[in-house]
């Protein structure tokens, strides 16, 4: 008896295995490192800035300690558009943002940059990549200090190029110019430091 109890209950586990089998089967696959098609559903950021900022992303991720957001940043559109993209590497939607260029980064002043430079004094905008620092609270408010990681933009915080809020960053056919500074509108300005603050990923790009 004892047996046929032993043998009905080795039945019902495998049948129970080769049902759990089938369902392992038929589950969707897990979205595996590096698998970013998820982002942007709306395609607001050029393929090829979204491409190499992601590939960035992935090289450095030992280095960045805020990995829920990657920042891009269109330099080659017109100032008037927005053109600060904060990616919420979660969710993959897309905020897109207002922002500034250097002053001799546009010395004709057309809004278009065409000129970009690591220098002190500059006044011109650094392409490159960056990392987000610490905040604090300067004659623009609450700002947000940054690393350059590139060769291109390593003078950063030397130069002080910070994300700050800026009265001449507004809607319309032109925005003002900074000395440097990727700033942005006032309104938005916490909102989006709060988010990117403390290690995340910038990539500046033309």
């Amino acid at each position: 008896m004892k047996i046929i109890k032993c043998f009905i209950c080795l039945l019902a586990l495998t049948f129970i295995f080769a049902i759990n089998a089938q369902a392992s089967l038929r589950m969707p696959a897990v979205t595996t490192p590096g698998d970013y098609s998820y982002l942007d559903p709306e395609n607001l950021i050029p393929k090829n800035l979204l491409n190499q900022a992601l590939n960035y992303f992935d090289q450095l991720k030992n280095r960045i300690n805020n990995k829920n957001y990657l920042v891009v940043i269109d330099y080659k559109q017109h100032n008037s558009k927005e053109r600060f993209f904060v990616i919420d590497m979660i969710s993959g939607h897309v905020e897109k943002y207002l922002t500034a260029h250097g002053k001799n980064s546009d010395p004709d002043f057309d809004g278009f940059a065409t000129s970009f430079s690591n220098e002190p004094n500059s006044l011109m905008t650094s392409l490159g990549l960056f990392l987000t620092a610490e905040t604090y609270f300067g004659s623009h408010g609450l700002s947000l200090m940054l690393d350059g990681l590139s060769s291109t933009n390593f003078n950063a915080r030397t130069r002080n190029i910070v994300i700050h809020g800026a009265s001449y960053v507004t809607p319309g056919e032109k925005i003002g110019r900074s000395f440097g500074c990727p700033a942005l509108e006032f309104r938005y300005t916490e909102e989006v430091i709060n988010k990117i603050k403390g290690g995340a990923l910038i990539f500046a790009g033309y």
